[in-house]
């Protein structure tokens, strides 16, 4: 991601960088340095592993099997990054994939690439690529820094008044607008992106998996799968701060042939 503009914004003591969002090119605005997003992505982590116990690999081939996805994609994507010359920001995400024990239809990338599934969603997800769809949409919103860019628009909006980027880790009310900037918590799909950042998360996502070794059409299957799953109870996309079933599907079907260029099958 390249800074293009800097600007200071009054109030907040922070800077506003402008940046562009690989594979997509559109261009955001971001108030947080990345560290500090990753220092305050760490603890809030660390808070929850010790709150949720993670199922161990060892004695769990679903465990083994979100391991393994996950690096893969880690691996695809950062030598992604790496030849595009964007290596730099992903060269400090510390990544990690767990499993976690919990009925909840959920999975999400916290800032850093520190990654939870939950096993409500593996009766929905059904084989080991439906599963990389999701974790590519899930590392697809880090990678993208829709996580930076949603807190940027939520402190601004409450008027947060920040002395300094550290201070942010020490603000209850920054804290806040972090966990629901990153999403942790919300049914897959009801989280706390918006529109915009859920459909540039599938592009990216689709394209993540498919480097990754993933056929990418599996994504159509899966999300029609989540639409039936939903039972319909999800509100008419006016309504709604994200993307609806019928609308993510048709972008997937778009995307196939750009995502399909990518696509090797793995050996």
């Amino acid at each position: 991601m390249k800074k293009i503009a800097l600007l200071l914004v009054a109030g907040t003591g922070l800077i506003y960088a402008c940046s562009r969002v690989p594979i997509t090119g559109r261009s955001q605005l971001n108030l947080i340095p990345e560290a500090t997003m990753q220092s305050m992505a760490l603890q809030e982590y660390q808070t929850f592993l010790s709150q949720n116990k993670a199922v161990s690999p060892a004695a769990s081939k679903d465990a083994e099997m979100v391991q393994r996805v996950g690096g893969r994609i880690a691996k695809a994507v950062t030598t992604y990054m790496t030849q595009k010359g964007m290596g730099s920001e992903v060269a400090s995400y510390k990544w990690e994939f767990n499993l976690v024990n919990d009925n909840q239809v959920n999975a999400w990338c916290m800032p850093g690439g520190k990654v939870v599934v939950y096993t409500g969603l593996l009766p929905v997800t059904q084989n080991e690529t439906a599963l990389a769809c999701v974790m590519g949409h899930e590392i697809a919103h880090a990678i993208a820094r829709h996580g930076n860019e949603r807190m940027s628009q939520g402190l601004v909006a409450q008027g947060v008044q920040i002395a300094g980027a550290v201070a942010l880790n020490k603000n209850p009310q920054a804290q806040n607008i972090f966990m629901q900037a990153v999403g942790v918590g919300g049914p897959l799909g009801l989280m706390a992106y918006g529109r915009q950042n859920e459909l540039e998360a599938d592009h990216l996502g689709v394209i993540f998996m498919a480097m990754a070794g993933y056929n990418p059409q599996e994504s159509i299957a899966f999300w029609g799968r989540m639409a039936k799953a939903s039972g319909g109870q999800k509100p008419p996309e006016l309504l709604s701060t994200h993307p609806s079933d019928d609308r993510r599907i048709a972008q997937l079907q778009n995307l196939m042939p750009e995502a399909m260029k990518y696509y090797t099958p793995a050996k």
